[in-house]
């Protein structure tokens, strides 16, 4: 294809994004600004700026590629994305807005009254964050690969330089603004280039559609270990979406409990409509490039079909859109993780020597450089199933402590300590074990590719039992906290002396 197309579509989503966050910094002042962007964004664009970052690399190109190499099966992964709102709906939206924090570990520090406690979600934070960028950077440099040759490490380089400028001079004020216009950006540049291949095959790829019917493809559960990884792939994406810090980060920044509830079903529809896409351009490939399935080109079947289906000029021009799509795809998502590191890095480490504007720019700053040098050291492994280890450890660690933290009074900072450490490290040792491929053969090899089945449980158990044991050890504040988490916000209650590190410090 045109080399000048595509540098040309990439070039006009990296200006519209610097654009928006350039206007987004004129609107940012306060510390509340950077962190929480003043907890004033209405339901609708807070809708369209969560769907807008929660649309990764894995969604925009990692779905349609798993779905060409692996068929049926990999469905689960839209679903379960989607899904996993529809939990973060019913059991922790509300409630985690009312808990005035600014980050998950505010959210700890806040419910078990531990400092303990609380660094150890921040080092969990960092660790998801760290873990979900990953799959962004490799994702942006598969990108400019295919579309111009360059090399793999030129994309995210690309994307870390966008990021920080909009990350660090307006915060989540300006990246508010730069996802919400970015989800209708990435949802067009799928949407339209699907609609004129449609148009263009007019139904004549019958003599090749022999290729949908192949029954490893079509018929789900044909893997090896295909009904664990399927569960286990099940539990993660529906448990992690409601322990992903750059989504739960969101929610704080709504004006009350009812609007952050009114935000997530408007992300349901917006998601469920978006997921559609992806999809089809991994059945399309099937049928018009089935050469690039289970192989490490798969996740470029969005960016090859038109070339194979249209050619000529029109090929040029609509590759060119669906490169800038997938790198606004790059460019939010991206965003929202260094915000989500810059946050409680400021806040828990730089922040005792810093004010706390300028902690948060250098500690984002570090947190994207840092992660450019992990993406160099990580296999080739698939975007999609990269981002879904992500939400493994998600699952594993903020998914039982923000349920029994919410919904449970029994909770200890012993308990949620012990929990937090037990699903972190066995979820997190066995995604650093198939990121570096090293995963064993057989069982335990499906285990350590999709742990979350069983780093779960465990997580929950330890964090129950724990507890349980140690009831001694019950927050001095608890019932004060309890009816803060539950009671509607004009209700006007003590909260136990809670004031997040943010606001203590600014």
């Amino acid at each position: 294809m045109s080399t000048v197309a595509a540098v040309t579509g990439v070039v006009l989503s990296s200006l519209l994004t610097l654009g928006v966050g350039v206007f987004g910094l004129r609107l940012s002042r306060t510390t509340s600004d950077f962190y929480v962007a003043s907890r004033a964004v209405g339901p609708g664009l807070n809708a369209s700026a969560v769907s807008g970052e929660y649309l990764s690399a894995a969604s925009f190109l990692g779905v349609a590629g798993l779905v060409l190499s692996r068929g049926v099966d990999m469905l689960w992964y839209p679903v379960g994305w989607t899904a996993g709102y529809l939990l973060l709906l019913v059991f922790v939206a509300a409630p985690l807005r009312r808990s005035r924090a600014y980050t998950l570990p505010d959210f700890t520090e806040l419910r078990v009254e531990s400092r303990r406690a609380r660094n150890v979600a921040s080092a969990l934070v960092v660790v998801i964050a760290v873990l979900y960028l990953v799959p962004q950077f490799q994702g942006a440099g598969l990108t400019v690969g295919a579309l111009t040759g360059a090399p793999s490490w030129l994309g995210g380089v690309l994307v870390a330089v966008v990021v920080l400028v909009i990350v660090v001079s307006g915060g989540m004020r300006s990246i508010t603004l730069v996802q919400a216009v970015q989800y209708w950006l990435k949802l067009t540049a799928l949407l339209v280039p699907l609609a004129i291949v449609l148009v263009h095959t007019h139904g004549g790829a019958d003599a090749t559609t022999a290729r949908l019917h192949d029954q490893a493809w079509r018929v789900p559960l044909q893997r090896p270990h295909g009904l664990y990884l399927t569960y286990s792939l099940i539990v993660a994406t529906f448990l992690g979406t409601m322990g992903l810090p750059h989504v739960v980060v969101r929610f704080y920044t709504n004006p009350d409990g009812r609007a952050a509830r009114r935000t997530t079903v408007r992300v349901l529809v917006l998601l469920g409509l978006f997921y559609l896409l992806p999809t089809a351009y991994g059945v399309l490939g099937r049928v018009y490039v089935p050469g690039l399935a289970g192989t490490p080109g798969a996740d470029a079947v969005v960016l090859r079909l038109p070339a194979q289906v249209l050619g000529g000029g029109t090929a040029d021009v609509v590759t060119a859109v669906l490169g800038a799509g997938a790198f606004a795809a790059f460019l939010t998502t991206s965003s929202g993780l260094v915000v989500s590191i810059a946050g409680v890095v400021g806040q828990d480490v730089l922040g005792r020597w810093l004010p706390p504007v300028a902690a948060f720019r250098m500690a984002g700053a570090a947190g994207a450089l840092v992660t450019l040098g992990i993406t160099a050291l990580s296999s080739g492994l698939a975007v999609a199933q990269a981002v879904e280890l992500a939400f493994a450890v998600a699952a594993s660690t903020f998914c039982p402590l923000l349920l029994l933290g919410i919904w449970w009074r029994g909770l200890t900072a012993a308990g949620a300590v012990a929990g937090l450490l037990t699903g972190g490290l066995l979820s997190a040792s066995a995604v650093v074990a198939t990121m570096l491929g090293a995963a064993p053969g057989g069982w335990l090899g499906a285990v350590v590719a999709q742990p979350a089945m069983c780093t779960v449980p465990v997580a929950f158990a330890t964090m129950t039992v724990v507890s349980l044991l140690t009831q001694a050890g019950l927050p001095a504040h608890l019932e004060s906290t309890m009816v803060r988490l539950h009671a509607p916000e004009a209700i006007d209650l003590d909260r136990g002396g809670f004031v997040p590190v943010a606001e203590r410090a600014g």
